[in-house]
């Protein structure tokens, strides 16, 4: 079995930082109302940004094999957490905005399809644990994505 490592160090109030197996790191923190001081992301908000990486990774590899001529990708995600204790994510909605001229938009729902149900990692375990997760696309041309 694959192992991947996290640490997280504590630094003051809710304020920690996060560093990768690999060695990347970033900094949490939360919430004035909560003892922090709004110097990065909530942890919560990391899960969310993990998933969307997670299932970007895969559509824009999925589209490459396809030879698809992407010149971007737009994930939107927004999730809905419990409002008790613990505040799990109970609904989650990944939304993508792939860019490129001639895009067939088949290949790109299947790729998001395939993401979801068979190759995100993060999509499936969190899946698997009651969050229910739902998925949308638009095939743009390139001239729509503002920069």
């Amino acid at each position: 079995m694959a192992q991947t490592t996290a640490t997280i160090k504590w630094l003051d109030g809710m304020a920690m930082v996060a560093e990768s197996g690999s060695g990347h790191g970033f900094l949490m923190d939360g919430a004035p109302a909560n003892g922090g001081r709004n110097a990065g992301a909530r942890p919560m908000e990391v899960l969310l940004m993990g998933l969307g990486g997670c299932t970007t990774f895969d559509v824009m590899s999925i589209l490459k094999k396809s030879r698809q001529p992407v010149t971007d990708c737009l994930v939107e995600l927004s999730g809905t957490r419990a409002d008790a204790v613990p505040a799990v994510y109970t609904d989650i909605h990944v939304h993508f905005k792939v860019f490129g001229d001639d895009l067939d938009p088949a290949k790109v729902s299947r790729a998001v399809t395939l993401s979801a149900e068979k190759y995100c990692s993060a999509s499936l375990m969190l899946s698997a644990g009651n969050v229910t997760i739902t998925h949308s696309f638009e095939a743009l041309p390139s001239a729509q994505r503002a920069r």
